[in-house]
């Protein structure tokens, strides 16, 4: 597929100075990391912006060492949220330091690391995030203030068609309804398009929901609105009885993590 290259500001040459020093150290240390965000984003679909921060995601086990590494490069370091991300910081320029996200859903396992690609960033080779594992997690961003809903347009136009569609079934898993609504909105967002989704994959979900409206509802009132947004169903949980899809049957996240994560909301953090 052609792609022409949309470029969104530039990069302050202090930042682009402190994102390589920084991937130089990381890859120095033999930790291993993946890039992430606005730079995998690229890779993919030509799509190029730049911000003022910068994702790497990691395993959680390698989460000290890793700012270890980058406080040795003058960066002060934070555990913003304990259950899925911390933050290093230089100047105005930080970098997000990844591991799961924040509804505990998607966390980083081996398979991110299996799955990633070769790639480039700031002249830098480094590994990449695996096209399927940025779908799944931006999947569930839908909040007022950010919806992910267009990378995922642009990562299925230029992936679509190579996409390890059986792993991202599975990791979407009794959350599939996420996956079917963001495919129908591709379809109509590129109805020229949509033969990039695999027939197969659409029958597959389409049958699952067939098989729902056959089915009586589930007599437990359960909000799964909690794991798209943290604050638009807050009122579902808080003053209507419901219980939060988060908390439940060893659900992704802990109380304290949800009242941290909730906490944070007016911080806009």
């Amino acid at each position: 597929m052609d792609v022409c290259m949309q470029r969104q500001d530039e990069l302050d040459p202090s930042a682009r100075g402190f994102y390589r020093r920084t991937l130089a150290l990381l890859s120095e240390s033999g930790v291993q990391f993946l890039v992430g965000g606005a730079y995998a984003l690229a890779r993919y679909t030509g799509i190029e912006r730049h911000t003022k921060d910068f994702d790497i995601f990691i395993r959680s086990g390698d989460y000290d060492t890793v700012m270890k590494v980058l406080e040795r490069a003058g960066c002060r370091t934070e555990l913003t949220f304990p259950h899925w991300l911390g933050k290093a910081h230089c100047g105005d320029s930080f970098i997000d330091v990844i591991f799961s996200s924040g509804n505990g859903i998607a966390r980083v396992d081996e398979e991110w690391f299996e799955h990633s690609v070769d790639g480039e960033v700031l002249g830098l080779p480094v590994r990449l995030c695996p096209a399927e594992e940025m779908i799944w997690s931006k999947a569930f961003i839908m909040e007022r203030e950010r919806y992910d809903g267009a990378d995922i347009m642009h990562l299925l136009r230029a992936c679509g068609d190579r996409l390890d569609w059986p792993r991202l079934l599975r990791r979407f898993g009794p959350h599939w309804r996420v996956l079917l609504k963001h495919l129908v909105m591709f379809g109509f967002v590129y109805p020229c398009e949509r033969n990039r989704i695999p027939r197969a994959v659409m029958r597959e979900l389409l049958d699952r929901l067939e098989a729902e409206l056959d089915s009586p509802p589930p007599s437990e009132r359960v909000c799964y609105g909690t794991i798209v947004s943290r604050a638009q169903y807050l009122i579902d949980v808080e003053c209507w009885g419901m219980q939060d899809a988060r908390l439940v049957h060893g659900g992704p996240m802990s109380d304290a993590d949800v009242a941290h994560w909730t906490a944070a909301i007016h911080d806009d953090k």
